[in-house]
């Protein structure tokens, strides 16, 4: 046996994704660098590690067993990675952080400066929606959560960040008067586009709607904010959507603001963690960055979105 600390690497990115190009891409090789190293370490076993079955790669039994194998060996290279930084003084190990998908245009600009300042950290980013941010909060899978309505049944503690706010938009085609404000009812002769059952901007949406008795006609229902953003660009409906992931095609005319009263709807966005929750150092350290930078990178980050 002489497989290397890369081959392994490869073989579990491959197992983990049934694909040789997803692996690649995850791995920032190209495909031919990845099926060469596949194979080189196949070589070294005579029982098959994987199969092709149509176009599908399927890992065998076998193929599995040493797939976990391969996991536990990189996770103790990792470990003695982090066990040298740290006993040089430095932060290392892993930081986890659920967010839910509109999140996604704010966390970063909150964790930029932190990982560069600390470089042995790694960080587990799960972009995903309410609901399942919240499961995996409940399952103390992760360190932290960013959510913009907090969990009703789930005993949290947290640093509200910056706020969020929903507006009526739609395309530039769509023929409605924007240079004035329009009553709530507007919203029942306008087809709505949704996002999926346990998402944090649907329910904003429905709990505005149904705080003001509106009956309005559902289009569409869609599972990510791009999607929404996407179909209402190209003129498949309306939608409330948080202004944090329109700057763009604000800016360039994909999409308008109509204007409502009542809008825009405001919630805040918020970073949370399991009441009582013990923290790694690295936890703790990022913790107290937040708390003692947010103002200042709300300030340099996000100037624009006061303007609305």
């Amino acid at each position: 046996m002489n497989y290397t600390l890369n081959q392994l690497q490869i073989f579990l990115k491959v197992t983990q994704n049934h694909s040789i190009t997803k692996a690649a891409e995850e791995l920032n090789l190209t495909q031919p660098a990845v099926s060469i190293q596949l194979k080189n370490f196949q070589d070294q076993f005579e029982i098959p590690l994987t199969e092709v079955v149509g176009r599908q790669l399927y890992v065998t039994d076998f193929g599995k067993e040493i797939a976990l194998a391969a996991e536990n060996i990189l996770n103790e290279v990792y470990a003695i990675n982090y066990k040298t930084m740290a006993h040089k003084g430095q932060l290392a190990g892993k930081l986890k952080i659920s967010v839910v998908s509109t999140g996604k245009y704010v966390i970063p600009y909150f964790l930029s400066d932190f990982l560069k300042k600390h470089e042995g950290i790694e960080l587990i980013l799960d972009v995903t929606n309410k609901a399942k941010v919240i499961e995996s909060l409940e399952k103390n899978e992760v360190d932290f959560s960013l959510v913009s309505v907090l969990p009703e049944k789930l005993l949290v503690e947290n640093v509200e960040l910056m706020q969020n706010k929903l507006f009526l938009v739609s395309n530039k085609k769509y023929k409605i008067k924007t240079n004035k404000k329009h009553e709530k009812n507007i919203l029942e002769d306008i087809p709505l586009i949704y996002r999926e059952q346990g998402s944090g901007t649907r329910l904003t949406m429905e709990r505005f709607i149904e705080k003001n008795d509106l009956r309005v006609k559902k289009k569409m229902e869609l599972t990510s904010n791009e999607a929404v953003k996407q179909a209402v660009i190209a003129g498949l409906g309306c939608s409330i959507m948080p202004l944090i992931g329109l700057r763009s095609e604000l800016t360039y005319g994909d999409l308008q603001i109509i204007p409502v009263k009542g809008f825009p709807v405001k919630s805040t966005w918020q970073l949370i963690w399991a009441k009582n929750k013990s923290f790694s150092p690295i936890a703790s350290s990022f913790l107290n960055y937040i708390k003692k930078e947010k103002d200042k990178i709300i300030k340099d980050k996000f100037d624009w979105f006061e303007a609305y």
